[in-house]
């Protein structure tokens, strides 16, 4: 049962206990019934045997009934006997064929070959004809048969309560756990969508699940109240590092051009130039992912010839690869045009070709495709590195986050989460495979066509 829903669970219960207790009180109903229409059968017996001693009298030695003791009620038969044995008036039932025993007050049970009788003998004393029996026969089997109709009646119902139990216990579980599944599928929605205005929004409510939901909009609009402060906070000071950082980088390039430093204070000012770049690169990054955070980063869609864009990347990339002797190889088809925001586009490929660069190995390879694929534009950088560990592959898109044996270098931990979301803006998607030592590929898909109606742009290739 652990792999039911909640709303599976609560029906079968809700219709077992349903159901046992119907039939416990059926079963204890049809016996109590038995019971008590054996007992009337036994008291309407009694009753009408001595209701009929004033329906016959004696006379001259001979014992005289009246026409009514003939009359059969109830499915009583009076008959008269002497103390013999002596059948004198009265009528019995077909197929009483036994001549019990008298017993004056007392009921015996008589069975037949088919039926099950009451027998009721009244002792009467006479003057002159002696000692004369009433007796009274009906039939128990009569009685035991209008009960077992009834029994069959409730088991042909039995299965329609059953059915009926389930749908109501089912509709009501249902109803019941109603709320339940918006608070899951808001829950679901907030994970996919990343969202934090979505609220569950049951409205007023006293029991428990409406709490549970108060609650839950009440912590999400904490948490959304949150990450406003600290994308805020973020951006506020990403903008404030951007002046030190520039003030930093134009110091470091006077003092370069001065020609009374020595080489080693050279050496000192170009790493210091180097690790302001780096910071400079990450204060932009920063800056572009808390602007899409707070939904400021717009797009600024154009159609452009992609194809040509790539092959500059590629070569751009070329050059910066050539320290490690990696080789960066390009298969691009040709006149390939896409809706897409060209600095994003640059940015996003910068970034996975860099990277593969980065953490690719000395004498190593990179390939970039790009081709159409139907109304998508696919792509893929793929490089034969060092690898992503399993553990760490789904983690790679997490902001500033860095695998212990292969996330080193001058890289911020931002680029890879920059370009999921430049992915995501296009209404694209992207992946990555992995195996430690032997390389990693990244494959992006985007739509050709974004709106109906986007400048197009040609691209400028004299820089």
């Amino acid at each position: 049962m652990r792999r039911w829903s909640l709303k599976t669970k609560l029906t079968v219960l809700y219709s077992f206990f349903m159901i046992l207790l119907t039939c416990v009180s059926l079963a204890i109903l049809f016996s109590l019934s038995n019971k008590e229409i054996l007992g009337s059968v036994q008291s309407r017996l009694q009753d009408q045997v001595y209701g009929s001693v004033d329906d016959f009298r004696e006379k001259n030695g001979e014992i005289k009934v009246d026409r009514d003791f003939y009359d059969l009620e109830d499915g009583i038969y009076l008959s008269l006997y002497e103390e013999e044995g002596n059948f004198l008036y009265g009528r019995l039932p077909y197929g009483f064929d036994r001549q019990p025993e008298f017993l004056d007050g007392q009921i015996q049970t008589i069975s037949g070959k088919e039926e099950k009788w009451y027998v009721f003998d009244v002792k009467c004393q006479f003057p002159e004809s002696g000692v004369i029996y009433v007796r009274g026969v009906t039939s128990v089997t009569e009685a035991e048969n209008s009960m077992r109709v009834t029994l069959r009646f409730a088991l042909i119902l039995l299965p329609m309560m059953v059915v009926l139990v389930t749908f109501l216990g089912y509709r009501f579980t249902r109803h019941t756990l109603q709320p339940v599944k918006r608070i899951t599928d808001t829950v679901q929605e907030i994970r996919a969508s990343e969202d934090l205005s979505k609220r569950v929004g049951l409205g007023e409510g006293k029991d428990e699940i409406y709490r549970l939901a108060q609650t839950f909009d009440a912590l999400l609009a904490e948490l959304g109240e949150a990450f406003a402060r600290e994308q805020q906070f973020t951006s506020d000071v990403a903008h404030e590092l951007r002046t030190p950082i520039a003030v930093i980088l134009a110091q470091c390039g006077e003092m370069l051009e001065y020609p009374g430093i020595s080489e080693r204070q050279r050496e000192q000012l170009h790493v210091i130039e180097q690790k302001a770049r780096i910071m400079a690169q990450m204060i932009s990054q920063l800056l572009l992912l808390t602007r899409a955070d707070q939904g400021r980063q717009q797009l600024q869609m154009e159609k452009i010839l992609v194809s040509e864009l790539t092959e500059m990347i590629v070569e751009e990339q070329q050059m910066l690869a050539e320290e490690k002797q990696i080789t960066v190889t390009g298969e691009i088809e040709r006149d390939l045009y896409a809706e897409v925001d060209e600095t994003l586009y640059i940015r996003m490929l910068v970034n996975l070709i860099s990277n593969s660069i980065n953490y690719g190995k000395v004498g190593g390879h990179v390939w970039v495709r790009l081709f159409r694929q139907g109304e998508e534009l696919k792509g893929s950088v793929k490089d034969d590195g060092i690898g992503i560990s399993a553990e760490a592959l789904p983690h790679i898109w997490e902001r500033f986050y860095r695998e212990d044996a292969s996330r080193t270098g001058s890289h911020s931990g931002l680029g890879l989460s920059m370009v999921k979301w430049i992915v995501q803006a296009h209404h694209g998607r992207i992946e990555a495979k992995s195996e430690p030592g032997s390389g990693t590929v990244f494959t992006f898909c985007l739509p050709i066509s974004q709106s109906s109606q986007v400048p197009e742009k040609k691209i400028d290739k004299s820089n």
